[in-house]
């Protein structure tokens, strides 16, 4: 069994049916060529791979028996048979409620309703294939570490910045001392005051922008606890991480880049983390929380003519 394997392998309970679509989605771009076409194979018409022995799903996909099941344990079964089981079940669960048939491949003449629907349902997947994904095992020591903070540093560029501030502004606002870094060199200034007790959160979509890893690494180095909120749970940025939050991988369309789509799924798991510390720091965050809504509260007060 290859080291990428025994990684994604878990002696947990293998993926539910309904989570084996996300997984797909999630693990197909660190996988070899032949592995991804066994793997968009059986997410993509998962009844009639249920009826296929290996033999045949290798026939069908034009690899090898050894492929299909190492395919099959990197989305975390321990054999073929058991993802033969999963698909029936997927299979089941798709006739019972099939989802409509649109995507989220937008032309440059769509009408704009149509617009509207696929960006809708393409919003809606990401969401559901983040949410199935998400380790809670490790969501929860991640906020166990920030709910008991001396500080807090965010790391994101581009589009990734704009979630680390969100996280930041929501952190600070239940009286958390927190800082969202978009400047690298400031960055790695930071991290390098950080030690035990601190934690460090790097934001990156593909797990491989530098500006983002390096000073992960640096935190890393200096004791603190260092996650990573990002779509590639093999990336880079992984290596610095303690713990790591996974995001879907959506598609990309010429007029809808991983940029929009990677911030979806990133602001639902900023979404949970700030949820779970303010949960785990309600006596101190439900007054600090209260008193900021007092203090902006004259800004939201109409004007008199």
């Amino acid at each position: 069994m290859t080291n990428d394997v025994k990684e994604s392998f878990s002696a947990d309970s293998p993926p539910a049916p309904a989570a084996l679509a996300a997984k797909v989605r999630t693990l197909a771009p660190s996988m070899t060529r032949s592995m991804q076409r066994v793997a968009e194979a059986v997410a993509g018409d998962p009844a009639a791979c249920a009826a296929l022995t290996v033999t045949g799903l290798a026939e069908l996909t034009g690899t090898s028996e050894a492929t299909v099941v190492r395919t099959a344990r990197l989305l975390g079964y321990p054999g073929y048979r058991d993802l033969r089981l999963a698909l029936a079940g997927l299979a089941a669960h798709q006739q019972s409620g099939r989802a409509p048939s649109v995507t989220a491949d937008i032309a440059v003449d769509d009408p704009i309703a149509d617009v509207v629907a696929k960006l809708a349902y393409d919003e809606q997947q990401t969401l559901a294939d983040t949410a199935a994904g998400l380790d809670t095992v490790q969501l929860g020591a991640a906020v166990a570490a920030a709910a008991t903070a001396r500080r807090i540093d965010i790391y994101g560029v581009g589009a990734s910045s704009l979630v680390g501030q969100d996280l930041a502004q929501k952190l600070a606002r239940i009286g958390l001392i927190v800082h969202s870094h978009t400047d690298p060199h400031l960055a790695v200034t930071n991290a390098v005051q950080l030690r035990s007790g601190d934690v460090a959160i790097a934001i990156t979509h593909s797990g491989s922008t530098v500006d983002v890893i390096e000073p992960l690494r640096v935190a890393f180095d200096r004791g603190a606890t260092t996650i990573a909120i990002t779509g590639r749970p093999d990336g880079p940025v992984t290596q610095y991480a303690d713990h790591v939050l996974t995001t879907s991988t959506a598609r990309e369309s010429e007029l809808r880049p991983a940029a929009m789509s990677s911030r979806t799924s990133q602001l639902l798991v900023v979404d949970c983390l700030f949820i779970g510390v303010a949960q785990r720091t309600y006596e101190t965050a439900a007054p600090a929380l209260a008193a900021s809504y007092e203090a902006l509260a004259h800004r939201h007060t109409p004007r008199p003519r």
